[in-house]
């Protein structure tokens, strides 16, 4: 099924994805940073990004924070985005 689906339907689900994980601090965090950079995502880091959503989120909640060490797959500049955790918008 994913094959049928166009790198803006990918976006769609990627983006549902992001911002329903299970707990409100995963939601910023994956969600925030979607939203922050999906718009500049080219095939590839939508790859990455679908491959990141395929991971426990306290595992790459640990990554981000720089608790775990990031593994090779996902190691570059996307990570490295993500680990600035600028992104987040928490509302008060």
């Amino acid at each position: 099924m994913p094959e049928a689906l166009t790198f803006q339907g990918r976006l769609q689900r990627a983006r549902f994805r992001a911002w329903h994980r299970g707990t409100r601090e995963a939601d910023y965090m994956f969600g925030g940073f979607f939203d922050r950079y999906h718009e500049q995502w080219k095939p590839d880091e939508l790859a990455w990004f679908e491959a990141l959503l395929e991971e426990d989120d306290v595992d790459v909640m640990a990554w981000a924070l720089g608790t775990q060490p990031v593994p090779p797959r996902f190691q570059g500049e996307l990570i490295e985005s993500m680990m600035l955790l600028d992104y987040v918008d928490i509302p008060r």
